[in-house]
């Protein structure tokens, strides 16, 4: 899961939002010097990671990757789930994806003091840029993947990966929608996060 589901499995907590952004940058225990609510949120983060590396279907998608990332193939899947998971908000979540990143945008600046200088640094990029919308289309998706490239050890491979998930399009997004459905069972009992999903659904009652 990447930027993008992580604020959305956070349910309505503004601190958990900001501890789960924040999750990848705080390590060991560090986390205990932040306000309760952001500690649950980076609890949840480092949850969801663990829950969705070790998902059957999350490794079905990083096979289709290995070529091109090997070992990295996980962190391409995150990014492709992302995309996904913009390209059909509708179906998850009451509230448009502009008004939602719009808020979430919000709820960091609101937060800037707390959050660690890695993040102060991405931060005015990725709001100026909205970028978290941007997952929706192949090129913005691409472009992450490059500035991934740049500033991390991920191989310089966002042809290949674009390429392989037009290719197996359709596969990718039954495996995504299959493992979305199974993360917000397990939020929802494991974390009681309530996230506003579309008309009242509630992931133990199916689609």
């Amino acid at each position: 899961m990447n930027f993008l589901a992580h604020l959305y499995l956070s349910g309505e907590s503004e601190k958990v939002k900001v501890g789960n952004f924040i999750g990848d940058y705080i390590k060991g225990k560090k986390y205990m010097n932040y306000h309760p609510d952001v500690q649950k949120g980076i609890i949840l983060h480092r949850n969801i990671d663990h829950f969705t590396d070790k998902h059957p279907l999350v490794i079905q998608s990083s096979q289709k990757l290995k070529d091109g990332f090997g070992r990295y193939s996980g962190v391409v899947v995150d990014l492709i789930y992302d995309h996904f998971l913009a390209n059909y908000w509708s179906e998850y979540h009451s509230s448009s994806i502009e008004q939602f990143v719009t808020k979430s945008h919000e709820i960091l600046v609101k937060n800037y003091l707390i959050l660690p200088n890695k993040v102060k640094m991405f931060l005015p990029f990725l709001i100026q840029s909205r970028r978290l919308e941007s997952y929706a289309h192949l090129d913005g998706l691409q472009t992450a993947l490059d500035i991934m490239a740049r500033r991390t050890s991920l191989p310089d491979q966002s042809e290949y990966a674009i390429d392989t998930l037009q290719e197996h399009y359709k596969d990718f997004e039954e495996e995504f929608k299959s493992f979305m459905k199974d993360m917000l069972i397990y939020v929802t009992n494991e974390h009681h996060i309530n996230v506003a999903t579309p008309n009242g659904w509630h992931p133990n009652e199916g689609r």
